[in-house]
């Protein structure tokens, strides 16, 4: 029985109101109220063979080859924000974890936790994205749940996604696969998304518009395999970002990381926003850009089948796994020196986190960021002198 007939049946004369209406409890109290959501909102637009049976759950065609499975809790704020709102992010964040396990995604489950009073026309908005993204991604969602909480019990909508797909490789894609030797390659500039929300969410402006790279990574992920098929890491830098995660790479790998700075792709939007706020832009959160840890001998097949994806154009080779330093990331800087990439001691621009609303708070934050903040800004700054070449050359006749 569909979603749609089971609101019929239920007696529902009056159609949901979604332009003006609002959430409110008895949405989720699994009666007329909780089919008519479903059947007039949720399944209008995310209908497909397996939701449309209208059970709890879905009965899938069997997957030959390994699967590969990822949960994720969705959480922003704002919403809504350049280049995506919670319901993008939904998809792609589940998606692309499905995918940094070498496989390709096929199926998602969306669990809805909403607030009492929460406006339909934006819940619809929702929807619709995710919708549309998961069109983009190649998958469908196939089951899901709505629950309802009381007003000032949540922040408008909380989504959390699971994800099913079948792995492409022959050998285990993983964290501990780097080997010294292999080249890390990222699909593009790095940052965007969490300075987009941070800024969005402090009600600030920089003479420029910041949007999101939220993204699905599924089909980029098959090429770069087809073209490289001893990759051996694959991770979408989140929460921490570029620097984090590299981090967490050479801990479990045991190897150490060198990054060239000059090579990292930053956009001139997102360097202004970090100095602006004393914030290093490689531990700003990406949703749509992926790191690519591949021997040597497949680095230039595995970045030109990035720079083929429309999401990959600004893929570029950023370092190398050495095998000194064992979990450690070094980054060779503008200067010719080099300075440690470190593990954060506080939280970042992370665009999955509720960062502090007061003042006092986010300056904390960003006060925690002093070092590695002070020397990027002194870097640039010494460069610039007219006094100043390099470390080697020392300064100039006067």
């Amino acid at each position: 029985m569909t979603h749609d007939l089971k609101a019929e049946r239920a007696g529902l004369g009056r159609r949901l109101d979604v332009r003006r209406g609002t959430v409110d409890m008895t949405h989720g109290s699994g009666g007329r109220a909780s089919a008519q959501l479903i059947g007039e909102l949720f399944a209008k637009h995310l209908t497909n063979e397996w939701l449309a049976q209208g059970h709890d759950g879905a009965v899938m065609p069997p997957i030959v080859k390994p699967v590969a499975v990822s949960c994720d809790a969705h959480v922003v704020k704002p919403l809504f924000f350049p280049g995506g709102d919670i319901g993008r992010l939904a998809v792609t964040g589940t998606v692309n974890d499905v995918a940094m396990c070498g496989a390709k995604p096929l199926w998602l489950s969306a669990a809805f936790i909403l607030e009492e009073g929460f406006p339909l026309a934006d819940l619809e908005k929702i929807v619709i994205s995710m919708a549309e993204t998961a069109k983009e991604a190649g998958v469908a969602i196939v089951t899901g749940d709505t629950k309802v909480v009381e007003k000032g019990h949540g922040d408008g909508v909380y989504i959390a996604t699971t994800g099913i797909g079948e792995r492409l490789t022959d050998h285990l894609v993983s964290g501990k696969a780097a080997r010294p030797g292999d080249v890390v390659l990222v699909s593009g500039s790095i940052g965007d998304h969490g300075m987009t929300v941070m800024s969005l969410r402090e009600g600030m402006t920089f003479g420029t518009t910041l949007v999101s790279d939220c993204a699905p990574l599924g089909r980029m992920v098959e090429a770069i395999v087809a073209a490289a098929p001893n990759v051996h890491v694959l991770r979408d830098p989140t929460r921490g970002g570029l620097g984090t995660t590299l981090n967490e790479i050479a801990a479990e790998s045991e190897v150490g990381i060198l990054l060239h700075e000059a090579a990292i792709p930053v956009k001139d939007e997102v360097r202004a926003a970090c100095e602006f706020l004393g914030l290093d832009p490689l531990f700003s959160a990406c949703e749509g850009r992926l790191i690519c840890i591949v021997p040597a001998d497949e680095a230039d097949a595995a970045l030109a089948a990035m720079k083929a994806d429309p999401h990959g154009a600004g893929a570029a080779k950023v370092g190398e796994v050495r095998s000194e330093g064992p979990g450690f990331v070094e980054m060779e800087t503008l200067m010719g020196g080099r300075r440690m990439v470190d593990w954060l001691t506080g939280e970042q621009a992370s665009a999955h986190l509720l960062m502090p609303s007061k003042e006092s708070d986010f300056k904390k934050e960003a006060a925690e960021q002093t070092f590695s903040a002070a020397s990027f800004e002194f870097e640039r700054l010494v460069c610039s002198h007219p006094r100043i070449t390099t470390p080697a050359s020392g300064i100039k006749d006067a």
